[in-house]
C-alpha cells in the first residue's frame, strides 16, 4: 500500500525563480508537485543506474580472475562476511 507525504519546501531568491521559470504556461511542468516528483523520480533512476554499474563493474572483475582464485562458501560464511 502506498504512503502519501507531504513536504513543504521552501525557496526564496534565484531557486524560486528557477522553479518558478519551469511551472505554467512557459514551463515544463503544470505545478510545483509535479517538478518535485519528476526530479525525484530522475534522481532515484540515476541512483538505480549507478548502482547498478557498480554491481556490473564488481562482477566483470570477479570473472575475470582466473578459475583458481574461486572460493567455495556457504550462504551462512556470506551472510556473516555481509553482517561485518
Amino acid at each position: 500500500m502506498s504512503r502519501i507525504t507531504t513536504m513543504t519546501v521552501r525557496l526564496k531568491g534565484p531557486l524560486s525563480d528557477f522553479v518558478a521559470d519551469k511551472i505554467g504556461e512557459n514551463g515544463a511542468y503544470d505545478n510545483v508537485s509535479e517538478y518535485i516528483r519528476d526530479l525525484i523520480r530522475r534522481d532515484k533512476e540515476r541512483t538505480e543506474a549507478e548502482t547498478f554499474e557498480r554491481l556490473k563493474t564488481e562482477l566483470s572483475r570477479a570473472f575475470a580472475e582466473p578459475e583458481s582464485s574461486y572460493i567455495t562458501l556457504t550462504a551462512a560464511d556470506i551472510i556473516a562476511r555481509n553482517k561485518g
